[in-house]
């Protein structure tokens, strides 16, 4: 990317912001590269399943996103790196023309990597570009669309991983991802208890406020009523999940809502997505591991369980005598004195399913297509992961998936209702 233009430059058009959004927009593109430096082109071609991409296709699509919906629209005289890309990058954006189908992603040996990586450059020239030159009425227009573009991105970012460790999770090699820490140790107990947190209920603020950036799912702010009930102060662990396993979880329709039991039985679950059980083949051990970004490790009985399904999720609360959160409960705990674990662990399983707030508008143009049209089908999920990029988090913060999908960095913590 070129250098970044002076503050005299950006002050000089009298647009407050230029020059940090600049800054920022840079940032996000090299972590980008950053988190792919490590995979080899063959690595990067691989989509392992029809649900995930290929790393090289997220990184073309970002800057798909970028030259579809900010500089095709608001560049004047911005020329395509290649025409042929606005078909085969598209994601979901009917407005935006046909796509090339999803499912088959890994067929796309072409472009190379190397294109894709001049693709990215190209983008990037003309968005400095735009940022730096557009009139006041183009900017106005146009910033927005950029800040939606950085966070785009940054949910990609971390596809990318979950992404590519479901591949290397297929290959018998169980390759890293990252560079290995220091091992996890195989405790003799795991965490203390829980403890439960009481939580009145009433009448209650939820969604965005307004201040800094946010989805349009995450809004409009509003109010809802809740009964008083208690959450767990921290999530539940590898050593909490054994135990569910030790004690049947999985042979035991009791605890299964039916279409988890219905997905248990034909997809054959034993264990979370990446657990590897002792005596397993592909990693002989006499002891449970985990296969994850830095390859396999020991099961540390008190980290955060991850990779589970909202079955699976629903099932084990179900045993433990408790439940999972409403969004609702999850977002009015988020400060409550004594909660921990809220960001950074896991993304985690709620109560609710996706659908919008009371008076939910999607945005104007084709990005009103980014969050509303998938409003049917889904789970709601909190928090953020390992995986989630530094500053992406935030208490409103609205993820979701299929009840069946187990490959993201998802897990749980527990709720009960005030009387249990």
């Amino acid at each position: 990317m070129p250098a970044l233009p002076s503050t005299a430059t950006i002050q000089h058009l009298d647009l407050p912001g230029r020059h940090g959004l600049l800054q920022r927009f840079a940032a996000v593109r090299a972590h980008s590269l950053a988190i792919t430096s490590g995979l080899t082109p063959e690595d990067q071609c691989v989509q392992s399943m029809p649900d995930a991409s290929p790393t090289k296709w997220h990184l073309a699509h970002t800057s798909w996103f970028f030259e579809a919906v900010v500089l095709s629209q608001h560049a004047a005289g911005y020329r395509a790196f290649d025409q042929r890309f606005f078909h085969l990058f598209n994601s979901y954006y009917e407005a935006l023309g046909p796509r090339h189908p999803r499912a088959q992603r890994g067929l796309l040996t072409r472009p190379a990597h190397d294109e894709v990586l001049a693709y990215r450059m190209h983008v990037d020239a003309a968005m400095q570009a735009l940022i730096e030159t557009a009139s006041h009425d183009t900017w106005l227009a146009a910033q927005p669309l950029v800040e939606l573009g950085l966070h785009h991105e940054q949910q990609h970012q971390e596809l990318i991983l979950t992404d590519i460790l479901h591949a290397f999770s297929c290959n018998p090699l169980l390759p890293a991802c990252e560079p290995a820490g220091v091992p996890a140790l195989r405790l003799a107990a795991t965490a203390s208890d829980p403890k439960w947190l009481a939580m009145p209920g009433g009448i209650v603020d939820m969604g965005h406020t307004g201040d800094g950036f946010a989805f349009d799912n995450e809004t409009p702010r509003h109010q809802t009523l809740l009964a008083p009930y208690q959450i767990a102060d921290r999530l539940v662990t590898c050593g909490d999940y054994a135990q569910f396993i030790a004690d049947g979880g999985y042979e035991r329709a009791s605890f299964w809502l039916s279409d988890g039991w219905a997905a248990v039985q034909a997809a054959g679950w034993k264990a979370p997505a990446y657990w590897i059980a002792p005596g397993d083949a592909r990693a002989p051990a006499s002891h449970w591991q985990v296969f994850g970004l830095q390859g396999v490790r020991p099961l540390d009985p008190s980290a955060p369980v991850s990779q589970l399904s909202f079955y699976e999720a629903a099932a084990y609360a179900d045993w433990a005598g408790a439940r999972l959160p409403t969004e609702a409960e999850w977002e009015a705990a988020f400060t409550a004195p004594g909660i921990t674990q809220m960001t950074g662990h896991v993304w985690q399983w709620t109560r609710s399913s996706y659908d919008p707030y009371p008076g939910f508008r999607p945005l104007a143009g084709a990005v009103g297509e980014y969050n509303g049209k998938f409003m049917v089908g889904q789970i709601v999920l909190r928090g953020s992961s390992v995986a989630t990029p530094a500053g992406h988090a935030r208490p409103t913060y609205r993820n979701f998936f299929p009840p069946a999908a187990r490959w993201q960095f998802s897990g749980l913590r527990l709720a009960k209702d005030a009387t249990c």
